[in-house]
Parts: C-alpha cells; sequence; structure tokens
C-alpha cells in the first residue's frame, strides 16, 4: 500500500521534468526564429564568386592602422553594441581566454582569430558545437570581412575592420 504514492510521485515528477524540457526546447527555437537580423543576408555584390581574394594588397582599416574589433550583435549579460579591439591573436571562448563570455554551448577555448598581412582570420579550435560565420559552419580557417557575423552557441559578433 505504501508503494502507490511513491508511484504516483515519480510519476507525476517524470511529467513535470518532461514538460519543463519541451518548454526549454521551444524557448530554444523560437529565440532563434526571431532573430531576423541573422535570417536576412546582404545580396553578393553582383561580381561575387563566393571566395575572397587571397592575395594582393590589404584593403579595410586593418591596412591603415586601425585595430579590427567584434561588436556584441547578442550575448547573454551584455548589452548589444560593446565592442572589442581585436589584438594580434585573440581566443573566444568561456575559459580563461582574451574574449570570455557565459554561454553554455561554448567550448572554454572555441574559436580563435588572428590578425596576419592585414587580414584577420577565424579559426574553430576543436569545440563540441561549432563556429559559425553567417550561419555557415566553419570547416577550416576562413578569412574574415568586415560586417561578417560570428555566431559561438547563442552568442553573437560581428566582425569590423
Amino acid at each position: 500500500m505504501l508503494l502507490e504514492p511513491v508511484t504516483f510521485a515519480l510519476k507525476l515528477a517524470f511529467v513535470a521534468v518532461l514538460f519543463l524540457f519541451v518548454v526549454w526546447v521551444a524557448r530554444s527555437a523560437l529565440r532563434d526564429l526571431r532573430d531576423d537580423e541573422l535570417l536576412v543576408a546582404a545580396p553578393p555584390p553582383s561580381d561575387a564568386t563566393g571566395f575572397h581574394a587571397a592575395v594582393g594588397p590589404p584593403t579595410g582599416e586593418v591596412a591603415r592602422g586601425a585595430a579590427p574589433r567584434l561588436i556584441i550583435k547578442r550575448m547573454q549579460g551584455q548589452r548589444a553594441g560593446l565592442e572589442y579591439d581585436l589584438p594580434q591573436r585573440t581566443t573566444l571562448g568561456r575559459g580563461d581566454v582574451e574574449i570570455s563570455f557565459e554561454d553554455s554551448f561554448a567550448s572554454s577555448r572555441h574559436a580563435r582569430i588572428e590578425l596576419t598581412a592585414g587580414h584577420a582570420v577565424i579559426e574553430d579550435l576543436g569545440s563540441t558545437n561549432g563556429t559559425f560565420v553567417n550561419g555557415d559552419k566553419l570547416e577550416g580557417p576562413w578569412s574574415l570581412r568586415a560586417g561578417d557575423q560570428i555566431a559561438i552557441g547563442d552568442t553573437v559578433f560581428e566582425y569590423r575592420d
């Protein structure tokens, strides 16, 4: 007779946990769908080939000596528009890195941005959930251009040179 109330309580707890999980998934999906800024991409220029020039003189402010920077578009606990100047080598993630942020989908050392020969190159450091530039998952080093959107988990930066 004592077993029936315990069984009922366990069933009720299981249903409650299941309900909370469904709410969490729905909330995450709605947050991604609400972010119209990341879903709408600017049309490519008429001469676009999908490849960035790898040779030639550097362009943009990196070549003129101004520091390139990352601008927060979305980050838990920070306001949008906050800027980070990028030194020669910058590591992003949750751990002891140059740009640290709290995001449960970010690794402790998630991605690295290096400035070389007037270009900024981003590379995923073997993170669990990946690094995305303009919605595409990085499969190797990627040369950043002004306006590129960098997504690490739920955190989004915009690169400016």
